[in-house]
């Protein structure tokens, strides 16, 4: 069946795509506090009783540190040409600030991975920041919620990153899904730093304004490492630079209610054109966040909106799923970052957007990741890496027979590849890469239930099977 229906689509993709898989430092590496590492938020939200609900911690993971000559072996036997993986902060630099010292050892084990890969032709896509702020820089200033201590001091970490690993590094990527760590970490406070107005949960914090400002001091960082990069780094290295934002469909659950198309364009503009708008379109935020949040949105100073346009390479997608969304008659509550919306798993007609996973929100929904390529590529006009995708599936916590065969794993894959396939092929959008979340097994799937933040139980057993779709198909 497979074959039948992707055949048409054979050498529709560029020559030079990536295929890959993406991980995470805290989620793969352990190691936690080896060889001179410090101490991240994640590893004191582990560490701090309840905060995740089996107890589990990023200790160990799956001793990626250790083990990263097996992985890329693993990774050269699936037929991989790229490599997506995020760097330790406080494994490089413990302390995390400007003016601490580097941690040789650390550095010295990012250099051996990336010699790795490159010995059995995988290509790096480096991540410097995947939400593992060092915790000494939460407790000197309170991290990003001061822009203008934490600025010098991720500039610097990126420095330290582009002159030792940049002559082999061509692929840089400043911040993973941006507005994820500010709405688990700040709105919600179910993920590190632990922060919210909901006192039940979290001791401090404030949901209405600190995502917002830990937003802008994102996008402002990201720029001056940038600018640090092009001026610097990238006339020599001849590499790119970019960000990664995450980002679902949101269709009208009416599709003939005006209301409701409305509806549908302000959640992608709330989830998605926050960030990207300043980087790629306006150097401002969208007119319609501004309307619903007025003076709780930061204002770009001329300068900084002239820094954050254009401060990317390529546009970095992070998506999964897909929803229909409804209008709210009723005025948005202080704490609303959606926009003003109802989130919905079937349409007005009753059909549903996917069979669902093991994820709570998460469901296979090819047919909005056409869209949403569409609407990336007709807002921003600039070339798509899709850096992170992929599922869990019902049953794999505790894997039995019919697990381990992961048909719906197969399927979800098959679904999306396709609609990559028919948005270049048909659509015409400039699609370079497709990396799937995740490599191997993931620490990570028991934090809050309210935030299952697409972690897989035992993901080799998807891969290994992923490994012939794209092998056959494009």
């Amino acid at each position: 069946m497979a074959l039948e229906s992707t055949n048409k689509l054979r050498g529709v993709l560029r020559s030079d795509f990536f295929w890959g898989y993406a991980t995470a430092a805290t989620q793969v590496e352990g190691g936690w506090n080896a060889d001179g590492k410090g101490v991240s938020i994640w590893d004191t939200f582990a560490h701090t009783p309840g905060k995740v609900k089996d107890e589990s911690t990023p200790d160990d993971a799956v001793l990626s540190y250790y083990k990263y000559k097996e992985d890329v072996a693993l990774m050269k036997s699936y037929g991989v040409t790229a490599y997506r993986f995020s760097l330790s902060w406080t494994r490089i630099i413990p302390l995390g600030g400007k003016d601490d010292p580097v941690n040789e050892v650390g550095l010295q084990y990012y250099e051996n991975l990336i010699d790795e890969l490159l010995k059995n032709e995988i290509t790096p896509f480096v991540t410097l920041f995947h939400w593992d702020t060092p915790q000494t820089l939460q407790d000197r200033y309170g991290g990003m919620l001061n822009m203008e201590r934490y600025i010098p001091d991720f500039v610097r970490y990126a420095r330290v990153c582009f002159e030792r690993l940049g002559g082999k590094v061509k692929h840089w990527i400043t911040y993973n899904e941006p507005g994820v760590y500010t709405l688990a970490g700040y709105a919600a406070g179910v993920h590190a730093p632990a922060r919210s107005s909901n006192r039940e949960l979290n001791e401090e914090g404030d949901s209405s304004t600190e995502p917002f400002i830990v937003g802008h001091t994102e996008l402002v960082s990201h720029a001056y490492a940038v600018k640090l990069y092009r001026e610097e780094f990238q006339p020599m290295q001849k590499g790119t630079i970019g960000i990664t934002l995450h980002g679902n469909w949101s269709e009208p659950w009416d599709e003939d209610d005006p209301l409701d198309q409305e509806a549908a364009e302000r959640a992608r503009e709330f989830e998605i054109a926050w960030y990207a708008d300043p980087v790629y379109k306006t150097g401002d935020y969208p007119a319609s966040m501004r309307a619903q949040l007025g003076d709780r949105l930061p204002k770009f100073t001329p300068e900084e909106s002239k820094l954050v346009l254009g401060s990317s390479d390529f546009y970095g997608m992070n998506s999964y799923t897909s929803f229909f969304v409804k209008h709210k008659t009723t005025p948005p509550e202080i704490n609303d970052h959606q926009g003003n919306i109802e989130k919905l798993d079937t349409n007005k007609q009753g059909v549903e957007r996917g069979p669902p996973s093991d994820t709570y929100w998460l469901r296979t929904a090819p047919w909005g990741f056409r869209k949403l390529l569409n609407w990336i590529w007709k807002r921003y006009g600039i070339p798509i890496y899709i850096t992170e995708n992929g599922t869990t599936a019902k049953g794999e916590i505790e894997p039995t027979p019919a697990v381990l065969d992961d048909k719906f794993r197969i399927e979800f894959f098959k679904g999306y590849l396709d609609a990559i396939g028919n948005a270049v092929k048909e659509d015409g959008v400039d699609i370079r890469s497709y990396f799937a979340w995740t490599f191997t097994d993931n620490w990570g799937q028991f934090t809050d239930l309210q935030v299952n933040f697409r972690t897989n139980s035992d993901f080799r057993m998807g891969c290994g099977l992923y490994r012939p779709i794209w092998r056959y198909v494009y």
